[in-house]
């Protein structure tokens, strides 16, 4: 577990009998056991673009920007300007030249191993339980690049049913609003953009290049150049696969919060429940904000000073837009981190090209994706409210928030404040660090929401992992994403709904609440937020639950 000298996590885990933990080990085996390899084909096409001075497929660009002359002016209005402008260009370059190194750490650890029958990845834990492959540069925790380049060395028949789903793998991949669309519809999307697949596997970058149009273009690539292998065979059920098909949580944070409060509409927003085609949560708060926005635009300008950022944003309230504080709204995201993240969407798009005026719309855009969020998961929010009450009378007693998750991994949350002792010599000031045992009151309130659910999806993933591997299933997962052979993916779906039900069929909250009145019987906790009539065994039939 990486604890971080967290002296009080370490201690918990020694406290805890070994057969409780069984699962745990039995789990983190079981991702260590995944055996990959190296797709040659991929690393190719990555050398060659790379060699040729990147800036394609997401690759950083290996030439600096040029940093802008100095004016001859002696106009200070101008001068300014240049200095905004260099230190701009400065910071990027400072940018590009990490992404370089790292792009060369991950290119030069896959030359290493191209020639390797195999390899494998140990896994290891964060403190909330969540797993994570060790090696900190090649891996399938990375980014795109990493995972076009990787595959499972054993390879399994496609079989009827791994043709199909490598089909929907494909437009989940190309996403652009495909993944959106039901599986029929992404199978046809597939077969409509043949021509491109055969086109983007033989000449990938002398061809059109429809592959690089993709939202992760080295995996996009990589299932154009299998299924077009596959598609040439003469039987291509009986092709070998190499390839993880992936099967991601919808909103998974989301899915997590309606299961534990049984809410009904919020389970119909996350696809907790089944329907003809995957509801949209990212788009449904859109719609919301647009619905605000357009009602504010209407406003009179003279008494409400939100009126002009209202029709300056009206034109550009997308799913892009709030897609990342949807998506860490669960995890505790405050206003200034909401801002922020519009802010750089925004910016992104070079609309609003005055920096205050950004920056004030950035407010308002803010304000108004929280209040539509709360809106729509009223339930979510009680439990979270609920959660950080609970953890903010835990630490005025100046104690840590610990639980223990439902595969009986015990969690204390690290926020101590730290002390600082400095040691002056004859050349230097040495600064020395202790956790001390004050703890962090609002760091551990307002963490403890995120940390129990992130403790919860990694129950889920290992429950799976673990029943995955009693079917004789390969398993690879990141975090709320689990991936195994094509043929084996209508399995794999079986398996981790089944494992959702189980885990939400304990009493996840009274078990919690029961825990903390035992550990701190001097303090009295608020009542549990009232849970709706949602039926959990609902998910089993949800076609979009993972998709």
């Amino acid at each position: 577990m990486r604890t971080h000298g967290c002296k009080h996590q370490r201690e918990a885990i020694k406290r805890t009998p070994r057969d409780q933990l069984q699962p745990i080990f039995e789990a983190l085996n079981t991702l260590g056991n995944t055996k990959w390899r190296i797709n040659k084909e991929l690393l190719n096409v990555v050398e060659r673009i790379w060699s040729s001075g990147g800036s394609l497929a997401d690759l950083v660009d290996r030439e600096d920007i040029p940093l802008p002359d100095k004016p001859e002016t002696k106009d200070s209005a101008e001068m300014k300007k240049w200095k905004w402008s260099l230190l701009s260009a400065k910071k990027k370059n400072c940018e590009m030249h990490s992404q370089r190194c790292d792009v060369e750490f991950k290119l030069s650890v896959a030359r290493k191993l191209k020639e390797e029958e195999g390899f494998y990845y140990p896994h290891n834990l964060d403190f909330r339980g969540r797993a994570y492959p060790m090696h900190p540069h090649l891996n399938h925790l990375g980014s795109d690049l990493c995972r076009g380049i990787l595959e499972f060395a054993e390879g399994r028949p496609l079989g009827t049913r791994g043709l199909r789903w490598l089909k929907i793998h494909l437009a989940n991949l190309y996403a652009g609003g495909v993944d959106k669309l039901s599986l029929d519809g992404r199978i046809s999307f597939s077969e409509n953009h043949m021509e491109d697949v055969f086109d983007s596997a033989e000449r990938p970058l002398e061809g059109r290049r429809w592959w690089l149009g993709a939202e992760d273009p080295f995996q996009c690539l990589a299932v154009c150049k299998h299924l077009a292998q596959a598609l040439r065979s003469p039987t291509p059920e009986s092709t070998i696969s190499h390839l993880p098909v992936h099967q991601d949580g919808s909103c998974n944070g989301l899915q997590h919060y309606a299961a534990l409060g049984r809410d009904k509409l919020g389970a119909l927003s996350v696809n907790l429940v089944n329907g003809e085609k995957p509801a949209d949560v990212y788009s449904e708060i859109a719609a919301r904000v647009l619905e605000i926005m357009l009602k504010d635009s209407n406003k009179d300008p003279s008494t409400d000073p939100n009126v002009l950022h209202a029709r300056l944003l009206v034109g550009q309230v997308d799913r892009k837009m709030v897609k990342q504080t949807v998506m860490t709204s669960v995890y505790g995201v405050t206003y200034i981190g909401a801002r922020d993240q519009i802010k750089r969407r925004l910016s992104e798009r070079e609309l609003i090209v005055d920096d205050v005026q950004l920056f004030r719309a950035s407010c308002y855009a803010a304000k108004v994706t929280l209040t539509a969020l709360g809106e729509m998961f009223e339930a979510a929010r009680g439990i979270m409210t609920w959660l950080g009450d609970c953890a903010k009378l835990i630490a005025l007693e100046n104690q840590t928030v610990r639980w223990t998750t439902p595969l009986g991994l015990p969690v204390v949350q690290p926020y101590r404040k730290i002390g600082r002792h400095s040691i002056k010599t004859s050349l230097q000031v040495l600064s020395l660090q202790k956790e001390t045992e004050k703890v962090m009151g609002n760091r551990q309130r307002t963490a403890f929401p995120p940390n129990f659910v992130h403790s919860l999806d990694g129950s889920h993933m290992m429950m799976t992992a673990v029943e995955c591997k009693k079917a004789g299933l390969s398993f690879a997962g990141v975090h709320d994403s689990y991936w195994t052979h094509a043929c084996d993916i209508d399995e794999m779906s079986r398996i981790l709904r089944e494992k959702f039900v189980e885990l939400y069929e304990t009493p996840i909250l009274d078990n919690l609440l029961m825990n903390f009145q035992s550990s701190f019987p001097s303090l009295s906790f608020p009542p549990l937020p009232e849970r709706g009539d949602f039926d959990i065994k609902d998910v089993l039939n949800s076609t979009y639950f993972f998709n």
